[in-house]
């Protein structure tokens, strides 16, 4: 079981002023202020929470990759957005066995929301939140393409705590955990800072989940000096980020559970993010669109001046 610990402030976390005059310091995501009754984990716990992440992948996903068939694929909104049955027996997993880790907590999963919208009334409550992606990418799941992965995320009252971020088919694991830093494999991340003058990589929206206004916006990081492409998982795009390999993205849609886990691993292996207005990002919901999270602040500045001036 999961005890109620004091949270660490990780002392780097500034409030963002206006994309277009945004501070020289490092600037965290969009997080509250440490809430000293919220709930920790020591570390033991965050290797239960790993192992029940993995036993799910293990028990849900893994059997059922490359070895779907017609009737184990749903669309949702759109012959983009797709469901599977592993998409929901690992939700269910993972609810039961997260919800047993810290008795009294929530979840907040991308099929329980699409089945009950109300379900994301938690992240404004007081209890603990699970916010929990079974698979991000189900796309390439569904093509048998290994880039796809299992997030979580534990909230408490708007504050990220801890992120898990399970790809495996690639056999990679990254953690994090509020003020005490991220790993990917045991092996501690630190994104970096792009070589100077160096073209940025930016993973965008991808279109076929954009309308034309996101479009227009998004196109403006078609500009010298910054290569966009289109995302991925972007689960792994953060990853990508955090490990130094992707130097930005930039977001048009707010899901948690698709940024939560994200954001707190970019965010403790040194990187920065925010939104056009200047603004943190809330897990709650209502940004400013689009976002971005950034290897480096002076990245993350660019990438949303870009942005802001096409709004």
């Amino acid at each position: 079981m999961i005890e109620a610990l004091r949270t660490h402030d990780s002392g780097d976390t500034t409030n963002i002023t206006p994309a277009a005059a945004l501070p020289a310091t490092d600037f965290a995501p969009g997080l509250a202020a440490p809430d000293l009754s919220a709930p920790d984990l020591a570390a033991p716990d965050l290797a239960a929470v790993e192992a029940a992440v993995r036993q799910a992948a293990a028990d849900e996903i893994m059997p059922r990759f490359r070895q779907l068939a017609a009737e184990d694929i749903v669309e949702k909104n759109g012959p983009h957005d797709l469901v599977t049955v592993a998409d929901r027996l690992a939700e269910e997993h993972l609810t039961a066995a997260l919800t047993a880790l810290l008795p009294g907590s929530r979840v907040v999963g991308e099929e329980a929301v699409h089945a009950d919208p109300s379900v994301l009334d938690a992240l404004r409550g007081d209890a603990p939140v699970w916010i929990v992606d079974p698979v991000d990418g189900t796309r390439q799941f569904v093509h048998g393409d290994p880039g796809f992965c299992t997030l979580v995320a534990l909230a408490h009252r708007g504050e990220v705590l801890a992120s898990w971020t399970y790809a495996p088919a690639l056999g990679l694991m990254a953690i994090a955990r509020r003020g005490a830093g991220a790993e990917l494999n045991g092996v501690p991340l630190r994104a970096g800072s792009p070589d100077p003058g160096a073209v940025l990589d930016v993973a965008t929206s991808h279109f076929d989940f954009t309308d034309d206004e996101q479009k227009r916006v998004l196109a403006t990081l078609d500009t010298g000096g910054i290569a966009p492409r289109p995302c991925g998982s972007a689960g792994l795009e953060y990853l990508a980020v955090a490990r130094g390999d992707l130097d930005a993205t930039a977001f048009s849609w707010e899901n948690a559970w698709d940024h939560a886990a994200g954001l707190l691993l970019v965010h403790e292996a040194g990187g920065a993010s925010g939104t056009v207005a200047g603004q943190p990002f809330r897990i709650a919901g209502g940004n400013a669109l689009p976002f971005t999270a950034a290897r480096d602040a002076e990245t993350a500045r660019r990438i949303l001046g870009l942005l802001a001036a096409a709004n």
